[in-house]
């Protein structure tokens, strides 16, 4: 049995602003509405695989879910609710930190909507004016504690190298959602795409990505630190797919980013510890599923390594967990 989420984007419905980077009908590879029969025609196709129900679910991403006019929110919820309970564990939607109240969230709970995402993106509030997010560091303090009250699985979004963003910027935001302590993060680096404003601002020479290196090396530090504090990232990188690749015009965009940030992460931890040990061969142990992470991309790994002069072979270890990694004489 497997985990399935059934994805169903609803690209700028209920968003009030426009955002300097934002153009999810190229992120989802989405451009019409969402229909009923789009909904039924998803949950019926997912619901012929063998899954978990628990750990399944239908989500809403793309646009403001609890922005979207009354009523064609209610047609997605109605539309959905049905099959929760019976093929899926609930219902996850994603939405604006300025768009959540009491009633809003007593209407979805009546729903079946067990997670409520929130993009808060950054919680410095220059880099949110910059962007044009239109809400505050505080709409996301408050929305989440709000989501929290009402008993809702409690979703973080941010973005990094957003427009007048720095890495310390990104940290920043990284330490102010571990004391908000959310269920899971998503982590995004920053995409410039076509018909945004943050292209404009790119080929006017006002707006610099952050280049690739230094995008994997702080996204994975990121990732270590949310994994330390027990807080699950379910997504890092844009997911492959739609239309990115077509829209792409500048920023750090990979297909397998989040594997490319968990091979720096193996590297680092078994560059500490060899380097205190003489050039020469050795055994590393992993947890389980992690060998192709800590040989890394290509063997890129494996590469690194033996230009140093160390050369290494690396098995499973049951016992060991999250990104850990144990090293032997061979």
């Amino acid at each position: 049995m497997k985990h399935i989420n059934v994805s169903l984007f609803v690209p700028h419905l209920g968003c009030p602003h426009t955002c300097v980077f934002c153009n999810q009908k190229t992120i989802s590879g989405q451009t019409a509405g969402l229909k009923p029969q789009d909904i039924v025609s998803a949950c019926e196709t997912a619901a012929k695989c063998p899954h978990d129900i628990r750990d399944s679910e239908i989500a809403f991403f793309g646009g403001s879910f609890t922005a979207i006019d009354r009523e064609t929110m209610l047609s997605c919820l109605q539309t959905a609710s049905p099959y929760v309970g019976t093929q899926f564990g609930g219902i996850r939607v994603s939405t604006r930190p300025d768009c959540i109240d009491g009633e809003v969230l007593s209407l979805l709970k009546g729903y079946g909507v067990t997670a409520i995402e929130l993009g808060a993106q950054s919680m410095r509030e220059a880099v949110l004016v910059k962007n044009e997010r239109g809400h505050t560091p505080e709409d996301t303090v408050k929305a989440a504690a709000l989501i929290r009250e009402y008993g809702f699985s409690l979703g973080l979004q941010m973005m990094t190298g957003l427009y007048g963003s720095t890495p310390e910027d990104d940290r920043y935001t990284a330490e102010c959602f571990i004391k908000i302590k959310p269920d899971t993060v998503r982590i995004y680096p920053t995409v410039v795409l076509e018909n945004t404003r943050l292209a404009e601002l790119y080929r006017a020479g006002e707006y610099t990505p952050y280049g690739f290196e230094e995008t994997v090396s702080l996204c994975a530090e990121l990732l270590l630190r949310f994994t330390d504090e027990h807080i699950r990232v379910i997504r890092l990188g844009l997911h492959s797919g739609g239309n990115v690749e077509e829209g792409y015009v500048a920023g750090v965009y990979h297909p397998a980013f989040r594997e490319l940030c968990e091979n720096e992460i193996f590297r680092k931890k078994a560059e500490a510890l060899l380097t205190s040990l003489p050039e020469g061969s050795y055994t590393l142990d992993v947890p389980m599923g992690a060998v192709s992470k800590m040989t890394g991309q290509k063997k890129s790994n494996l590469r690194y390594f033996a230009d140093k002069g160390y050369l290494f072979s690396v098995q499973e270890a049951p016992e060991l967990s999250g990104y850990t990694v144990r090293i032997k004489d061979r």
